[in-house]
């Protein structure tokens, strides 16, 4: 009789029926994403597992357990000092990702932003990797690439195809499975820089709480999530947007209201150019500018730059105002 393989455990405690199964705990889910990350499963049983905990939807315990695992596999630099961790997972179909011009003016405002994210695994979509690229802005293919990006530019983008090969590995594999997997959320709260402030955009509303308690498992000492636009770190300014957050450990959550009357008409068509042509002022988009400016306001508060919404929206307007319209991101 054949022997059973160790992860099969995994799978059976997440799939043995309604009355039977149940979630990993922190210690299991660290056991089975470390399994995972050195090769040790068959392809059937990273797919079996997948999906089940995908049906089930992750937990946060299971969420810090693979985290914690995956981090023992990053080839992290040491000593390297990251302001602001921001993920960037989802892609852009229906805007621009204004997002980007965002974290570029927190860049060039003295604040050292590293962004990880995946590209590809959805059609249709804008991925920063690529919009990057079209900008003219250099991505790390390696972390020890990436922390040199920081100090020319206090700006970093690398890909998960470079960061973490397996973990790129198992994104790709959604056209095959036809639905996203945990890992999608996983890779979103990696911090690989143990920054102490992170943000965090999130597409379905419900994952806004276990992101949130992840954190605290995690000990990230500051932390937003919002349900950005197209799932990305974007503010919609033209609607509410609830930001829920972590400051040492503790859990909290205020509205920020739309920041105007009347929504605005989508563009049919989506030009990375205007991009450019918005940061330099040759050209004006209200949505845009005001997606770029509400995004930096809500990380300035969530970093305790200001006290309020009020103070947070005025910081960032002026900082927009003042932008080196001559330099994408750091006038350094």
């Amino acid at each position: 009789m054949q022997q059973e393989h160790p992860f099969a455990e995994y799978i059976r405690i997440l799939g043995k029926g309604k009355k039977g199964s149940r979630g990993l705990t922190r210690e299991e889910a660290h056991k089975a994403m470390s399994m995972i990350m050195n090769d040790e499963v068959l392809p059937i049983q990273l797919g079996a597992f997948l999906m089940l905990m995908r049906v089930k939807e992750e937990s946060p315990e299971e969420v810090a357990g693979a985290v914690e695992a995956i981090k023992e596999s990053l080839k992290v630099p040491k000593g390297v000092k990251v302001d602001l961790d921001w993920s960037s997972y989802a892609g852009k179909k229906r805007q621009l990702p204004w997002y980007i011009l965002s974290t570029l003016l927190l860049a060039q405002n003295g604040m050292r932003v590293f962004m990880h994210g995946a590209s590809g695994h959805t059609a249709g979509r804008l991925y920063t990797k690529d919009v990057l690229a079209a900008l003219g802005l250099p991505v790390a293919h390696s972390l020890k690439e990436a922390t040199k990006l920081l100090d020319k530019h206090n700006f970093a983008y690398i890909d998960l195809e470079h960061m973490s090969t397996r973990l790129y590995h198992i994104i790709e594999l959604r056209p095959y499975l036809g639905l996203r997997s945990p890992v999608h959320t996983i890779a979103r709260m990696l911090n690989p820089f143990d920054a102490d402030y992170v943000m965090q955009g999130i597409f379905h509303p419900g994952y806004r709480p276990m992101h949130q308690e992840a954190g605290i498992m995690l000990d990230i000492p500051h932390m937003a999530v919002i349900k950005g636009e197209g799932g990305e770190i974007e503010r919609n300014p033209d609607m509410p947007c609830l930001v829920q957050s972590v400051h040492n450990g503790e859990m909290s959550e205020q509205e920020w209201p739309a920041m105007f009357k009347l929504r605005h008409v989508r563009k049919d068509d989506l030009n990375v150019d205007d991009l450019v042509a918005i940061w330099r002022g040759e050209q004006s988009d209200e949505y845009g500018e005001a997606a770029v400016i509400g995004t930096v306001a809500i990380t300035l508060q969530m970093m305790g730059r200001a006290d309020s919404i009020e103070q947070a929206e005025q910081q960032a307007q002026a900082m927009w105002q003042a932008r080196n319209k001559t330099k994408l991101g750091s006038a350094a």
